[in-house]
């Protein structure tokens, strides 16, 4: 699935090479830069966030007639290469930069350049500390909340405990679990297993944790970690809760090599509601996941951005289109989603912008 990702969002370099960037309309005289940091383009959420967040761009390209150009840089988990790639897109003259923070506690550097060169910031979907997004008026955040995400995985987890006394394998009355974590120290992953586990126990389900791994976000690192835990607890596993469904489904891959019987798999939850994610649903192989409003999201930081270039005062895009908390936040909910209505989310994702075919007006770049 990563590599197809990566092939279409590839194709929009060759789009774009052919085309130089210049936007759609050569007769446009307005044109919106704007700069894409991200900290992992492999990451398959932020693939899917910005493949809607470029079909959205030429969707209003079309509807304002302003050319909006889109170059998108991979940081590869490096904060020192992010810092350098703001100053590389100010340089360019990107009108707003979006930033996926590699590191949640560093936005020192990039919040100083930006202000020295007076470039608003848009920071998204890894949440920087709020004093640090109170530093300069023209810092901004979009997202979701992560407590929301935690709550859902853990009334799926319990509703599907509670559902089946299957479930309960060795009949204790006690749910045994572990936990797949993002990254170490990161306020997603703590909030969402703290969330969770809480929300469990609050939903009437007594909890055992047997053990837990740091996977980084990633399917392959969980995998790996999972096969461990079967190695250490093996069937005493009844429900498995993962920070998100890449490492749901590294779960999953561990579990199909395993001796164990499918019908005999712990129960699976996970967050994001990827289209992989979204397709082990389906196959009745996740029982659950929080879907992350990866086109909402995507649309409000496209907004604003357009409303914070200053570059189309006639568009009639203001700030109060904007669902901003505390003229800082953005923040988009999460939905349910399990077999009884995964296929409302799996059309949902199929759907683009109104008016969007290809994304022509993107580069990426390393």
């Amino acid at each position: 699935m990563r590599k197809r990702m990566l092939a279409v969002l590839l194709a929009s370099v060759t789009a774009c090479s052919l085309g130089g960037c210049a936007g759609k309309k050569k007769d446009t005289v307005r044109t919106v830069k704007i700069g894409l940091t991200l900290y992992d383009q492999y990451d398959t959420f932020i693939s899917e966030l910005v493949s809607w967040f470029n079909a959205s761009a030429s969707a209003l390209e079309e509807e304002t007639g302003t050319a909006i150009n889109v170059e998108v840089v991979d940081a590869a988990g490096s904060q020192t290469t992010q810092n350098e790639q703001v100053k590389s897109l100010i340089e360019k003259g990107c009108d707003v930069i979006c930033v996926n923070l590699v590191d949640r506690t560093e936005p020192t550097t990039i919040t100083d350049m930006a202000e020295k060169n007076d470039v608003p910031i848009i920071f998204f979907n890894r949440e920087l500390v709020a004093e640090d997004l109170e530093r300069w008026e023209k810092l901004y955040y979009v997202g979701a909340d992560a407590f929301g995400s935690g709550i859902i995985e853990g009334e799926l987890a319990a509703e599907t405990f509670q559902s089946d006394p299957k479930y309960d394998k060795n009949g204790d009355g006690i749910c045994q679990y572990v936990v797949l974590e993002g990254e170490a120290g990161h306020q997603d992953a703590i909030v969402r297993t703290e969330y969770s586990v809480n929300t469990l126990v609050e939903k009437g389900v007594k909890a055992e944790k047997l053990g837990y791994a740091i996977a980084n976000w990633k399917r392959a690192q969980a995998q790996t970690k999972m096969t461990t835990l079967l190695e250490q607890y093996g069937e005493r596993i009844e429900l498995i809760l993962a920070n998100n469904d890449d490492m749901a489904l590294g779960a999953i891959d561990a579990l199909k090599v395993s001796e164990l019987p499918k019908d005999e798999w712990p129960i699976i939850v996970g967050i994001d509601g990827t289209d992989v994610g979204l397709g082990a649903i389906k196959n009745g192989e996740m029982a659950g996941t929080a879907y992350n409003d990866k086109e909402g999201q995507a649309e409000a930081m496209l907004k604003l951005a357009f409303v914070l270039s200053e570059k189309d005062p006639d568009s009639g895009l203001t700030l109060e289109d904007i669902p901003l908390q505390d003229e800082k936040y953005v923040r988009m909910p999460y939905y349910r989603v399990t077999l009884d209505n995964v296929e409302e989310y799996v059309e949902w994702s199929k759907k683009k912008p109104d008016g969007v075919g290809t994304t022509e007006n993107t580069e990426i770049t390393e």
